[in-house]
């Protein structure tokens, strides 16, 4: 890394989780202090628990693969108690909202082509110690925020900020 430089800021999210909801402001806040300068990367960690985080997951890549990642992540963190009521029908919602094509999201949730991705990311997180949503990773340093968001957001900027220093 160029001395001065961010590492890659990955934000391991689930988009049925209330606090990964909650961990979003956080994302706005280091998007507005570091602008483009700082990478920050979506990565996928559904939790059983959640009926529809996977297929909210398989959504969220169409949407990236239309451009449109991050305003549909965001829209659908909006309505997570929406999707726990109402299922797939939201992610369709929120996709037509945003300005995805909502009959290709429905495609890509019947015939899978967003699997392997989010496969693989959650078998990446779990082989570095991803236990719970959201949870951050910078230049190798892993942080938890499933239990308490407390103090989360000064941390990860103490972490960014040490990855440029180094």
């Amino acid at each position: 890394m160029i001395e001065g430089s961010l590492p890659r800021l990955e934000f391991w999210c689930e988009l049925q989780c209330p606090d990964c909801r909650t961990a979003l402001h956080d994302v706005r806040a280091l998007r507005a202090r570091y602008g483009d300068a700082l990478a920050i990367e979506l990565r996928h960690f559904p939790l059983e628990k959640h009926k529809y985080a996977y297929p909210a997951a398989e959504a969220a890549e169409e949407a990236f693969a239309q451009g449109l990642g991050w305003p549909f992540v965001e829209a659908l963190l909006e309505r997570v108690e929406d999707l726990d009521a109402r299922g797939t029908e939201v992610l369709l919602e929120v996709a037509r909202a945003v300005g995805v094509d909502a009959e290709e999201v429905d495609t890509a949730l019947v015939d899978g082509r967003h699997m392997l991705t989010v496969d693989a990311d959650q078998a990446e997180g779990r082989a570095i110690g991803v236990t719970g949503t959201p949870t951050y990773v910078i230049a190798g340093r892993r942080l938890d925020g499933g239990k308490s968001q407390d103090g989360l957001l000064e941390r990860v900027v103490a972490a960014v900020e040490d990855a440029r220093a180094s």
